[in-house]
């Protein structure tokens, strides 16, 4: 009978290098939302040149069906000085990149998507997603503006707009995308303050989560996890896993 070992140790050996884990909203009724956003803190940064990624997603709704999806966060970037930058880029439904206004952030590697921000360790960021406000868009589009916000200064920082044929968004979830071998030291952060406002004007949040996390047979770590924490939820790398695929969380006062 072949044996199969937890992969714990190594490069995941996925398409794109990377080993995720996500954490799906759960509303007592679905809706279509004009709005959402999350908090994210690294409470244990990267310590190795390797590329991670936390970031809030959510899909593009015309009304019908989704047209494709977005996703904002903070990044870690394998530069040969590893760098704090933050991302607010997407993909059309049938393939192929979210086009949008130029960031005003300084930029890296000449992706249009990733920007330098000095985010910094034990802060906390609160990432949203809305129809920017005034700013134009091509024909057939609107557009739909990322902002990060430090939680502590209160100072409020736009990423850029993404020019979506889109009125709405739908299935948000947060996720960790982790391109570092499954046994670099662990790497800890923390999503709180989940919330929604749907399409009515209604502020809502999720009841729950639903955690998932990359198989084993695309590539995925077999030591990444999640665990409530407090009122907030922690995904961390290298870690027993405790907390089963396929879980449901419930929010502390959700």
């Amino acid at each position: 009978m072949l044996r199969l070992f937890p992969r714990v140790r190594g490069a995941p050996p996925s398409a794109n290098g990377a080993s995720s884990f996500h954490l799906w909203w759960r509303f007592d009724r679905p809706e279509l939302l004009d709005e959402v956003a999350a908090v994210l803190e690294v409470v244990a940064p990267p310590s190795v040149p390797e590329l991670y990624f936390w970031a809030l997603q959510a899909s593009f709704h015309d009304g019908e069906r989704s047209v494709g999806a977005g996703h904002t966060g903070l990044q870690w970037l394998p530069t040969g000085s590893p760098s704090p930058a933050v991302n607010w880029g997407g993909y059309h439904a049938g393939g192929g990149e979210l086009g949008g206004s130029v960031s005003a952030l300084p930029g890296w590697d000449g992706n249009p998507n990733t920007r330098l921000f000095a985010w910094q360790p034990r802060r906390r960021y609160e990432l949203t997603v809305r129809k920017a406000p005034s700013s134009p868009a091509p024909g057939g589009t609107h557009a739909w503006r990322a902002t990060v916000s430090d939680m502590a200064s209160g100072e409020q920082t736009v990423i850029r707009d993404l020019h979506v044929s889109a009125r709405h968004l739908a299935e948000p979830v947060v996720w960790s995308e982790v391109f570092a071998r499954c046994d670099d030291p662990p790497v800890s952060v923390r999503w709180s303050n989940l919330r929604a406002v749907t399409v009515t004007g209604r502020p809502v949040v999720p009841e729950a989560v639903s955690v998932t996390y990359q198989p084993r047979s695309q590539g995925g770590c077999d030591n990444t996890s999640v665990r409530l924490d407090g009122t907030a939820i922690s995904q961390t790398t290298n870690a027993a896993r405790t907390v089963p695929d396929g879980s449901v969380l419930r929010l502390p006062g959700a």
